[in-house]
């Protein structure tokens, strides 16, 4: 397991989509909103490359 790299950023963002972000994703920071976000669209990048990996391998097929 690697070691986690924090850093200290300053990002301007929409807030309307943060509270709602924050209400979805159910965080009780804005720190915790975009943490979730992010390993949301890591773990979703991780699943499509691996679908794709299979798709080439011909281990899946379209079924829609």
């Amino acid at each position: 397991m690697t070691a986690i790299a924090w850093r200290h950023k300053h990002m301007q963002l929409d807030q309307r989509k943060l509270d709602r972000a924050r209400r979805v994703l159910g965080a009780r920071t804005e720190t915790e909103t975009v943490d979730r976000a992010l390993d949301l669209v890591v773990t979703e990048a991780d699943i499509d490359q691996a679908l794709r990996a299979a798709r080439r391998k011909g281990k899946l097929r379209r079924v829609f």
